[in-house]
């Protein structure tokens, strides 16, 4: 045997049939591209300040009740497009964060959904984001965590049929790890958001250079639903929260 012929095949986990159907799936929405640098250094220094109280925040937990606040108090952007011209304004906002758990030996992203995250305290964000890095994963087909409905549909969802699985990911109503730089992600969701890391460069603060900490945030979202001018101000106002370190 050469070595061209040298080779291995492996089958990979069930649950990457979902992420294909919505890579395909996601070319359909006409989403707006939003990229963003955020300071957060003082929302990091209130966090350290508590931590030394004794007092422990998570800060992926407080970042999404900061998106959470946001979207809340502009709902449109949000808002899923039913028909040609309505569109569903939800009350509640469900977040769903990507976990990486092994799967018979396999590292494997999977979604745990945070119900009603306006609703919650960063404490209790924080909690099930913690119950879905150590909840049991049964097999492959355990797709969704921290949601036992979803569970069950997620098995079933796993037998339809392609062309099924594809109509389900267009009409359905829907963080990444370090990373130095953005991340465009694509996504069957009105809105979606990608977190890259957190870094050290210098910054303008009242017309001088400093050190600051700065996140790197990628959205996007759905230009069916909203138009670009209350997009930005959305966006704008959740710049305004992560950067004032809103309170926990």
């Amino acid at each position: 045997m050469s070595k061209l012929e040298k080779y291995k095949i492996k089958e990979f986990p069930l649950s990457r049939l979902a992420t294909m159907d919505i890579g395909a799936a996601a070319f359909t929405k006409h989403h707006i591209r939003v990229i963003m640098e955020l300071d957060v250094t003082e929302a990091r220094n209130k966090i350290a300040l508590l931590k030394e109280q004794g007092k422990y925040i998570s800060f992926n937990a407080w970042l999404i009740k900061c998106i959470s606040r946001a979207v809340s108090e502009y709902k449109p952007i949000h808002g899923l497009r039913k028909g040609k011209r309505k569109v569903i304004l939800f009350e509640d906002v469900d977040i769903s964060v990507m976990i990486e758990r092994e799967i018979e030996g396999v590292k494997v992203p999977l979604p745990c959904l945070i119900r009603e995250t306006n609703n919650k305290s960063i404490g209790e964000i924080a909690a099930e984001i913690d119950s879905g890095r150590s909840q049991a994963i049964e097999n492959e087909k355990n797709f969704v965590l921290g949601d036992s409905k979803n569970r069950i549909l997620m098995k079933i969802y796993y037998a339809l049929p392609g062309f099924v699985r594809s109509y389900i990911w267009k009409t359905s109503v829907g963080m990444i790890g370090e990373m130095h730089g953005w991340i465009i992600p694509a996504s069957v969701h009105p809105l979606c958001f990608a977190i890259g890391s957190v870094i050290k460069k210098p910054w303008v603060v009242n017309d001088e250079i400093k050190v600051r900490e700065i996140l790197y945030l990628t959205a996007l979202v759905d230009h069916d639903v909203i138009d670009g001018a209350p997009a930005v101000r959305a966006f704008a106002h959740l710049k305004d929260l992560i950067e004032s370190g809103l309170d926990y």
